[in-house]
């Protein structure tokens, strides 16, 4: 089963990278009047505000439970992440696509071309030891999962987002670049343009990608379906359980909620059968750290009833 990345430390390197990065890019920007350079300073300091806001949302989110909350405030980090990608959207896609639209209207020669040559690729090398990072901590999250199916299982909001954010910064980089240098190559600024245009649209596709995903956990998304599987099964592997006829789930930032209603067998008085209930809760809470809450419903074995299982089926 795929452990949890340290969102934190893959926070924290992107925030170092785009604070260098935006310094750098700033100053290119000022020497080369390159529209594509424009966008991707304005996109780095949007970074370092998403993140610093990431932080926040993570800090947030570890406040005790209080009689208006009794589930804790897990899932504010939920809320945070999405307004980041809102951010992502707006302050660095549409930025960008007003800029390369604007370019494309008035264009204007580049000056100082190796300044931004240079900046770029001391971005780019800044952005990849970042994105290593970002890498290192998801793979410890997605185990022998591809990449894609961990971006759309993850419960890990906040790394969600900057696994989405390292990339297109990283592959942003990488358009200005190339665009920069065509326009240097062909004498047409034309490229420099259409380099903000296309770094606008990859913003926005990704903005979009990571507030679908962010959106399923803000309304009440289960925990992942491999999570889920285990605890069934260690629930199932109990003596004192007969059948699992519900198993509900619910994730709350780094904790979760389980809900569960079996048939029990007969173990003797109902303080037996209490004991048991309290020692399968405490077995399963040692197992899954994880788990903050949990509720338990029991019914005698063959007294009927209706399944109502909401378990997440396999993808």
């Amino acid at each position: 089963m795929a452990g949890s990345g340290d969102s934190t430390r893959a926070i924290f390197f992107a925030l170092g990278a785009n604070f260098a990065i935006a310094c750098a890019k700033g100053v290119a920007a000022y020497f080369t009047n390159s529209s594509a350079m424009i966008a991707e300073t304005v996109h780095s300091l949007a970074d370092c505000g998403n993140q610093l806001l990431l932080l926040l949302g993570m800090k947030q989110a570890k406040r005790p439970p209080s009689p208006d909350y009794p589930l804790g405030y897990g899932k504010e980090i939920y809320f945070w992440s999405f307004l980041v990608a809102l951010m992502l959207f707006s302050v660095g896609g549409m930025f960008s696509l007003y800029e390369g639209i604007h370019k494309l209207s008035h264009p204007g020669k580049l000056a100082n071309w190796p300044w931004a040559a240079g900046v770029l690729t001391f971005g780019i090398i800044a952005e990849s030891v970042s994105m290593r990072a970002c890498m290192q901590e998801v793979n410890k999250s997605r185990g022998d999962r591809s990449l894609w199916r961990w971006f759309r299982e993850s419960r890990q909001a906040e790394l969600v987002v900057i696994f989405g954010e390292d990339l297109a910064a990283l592959l942003g980089l990488v358009f200005a670049l190339v665009a920069v240098m065509l326009a240097v190559i062909t004498g047409d600024p034309m490229w420099d343009a259409l380099g903000s245009i296309m770094i606008g649209g990859l913003l926005i596709v990704v903005a979009v990608f990571v507030a679908v995903e962010v959106k399923a956990l803000l309304i009440g998304q289960s925990v992942d379906w491999h999570t889920q599987q285990a605890i069934r099964e260690y629930l199932e592997s109990r003596p004192q359980i007969a059948r699992v006829r519900s198993l509900i789930t619910l994730q709350l930032g780094t904790e979760m909620m389980v809900s569960v209603h079996a048939e029990m067998r007969d173990t003797g008085t109902p303080r037996e059968m209490i004991d048991g209930i309290n020692e399968i809760e405490t077995g399963m809470k040692e197992r899954f750290p994880t788990v903050r809450w949990s509720f338990f419903e029991p019914e005698m074995e063959g007294t009927g009833g209706t399944d109502q299982d909401y378990a997440a089926s396999a993808p």
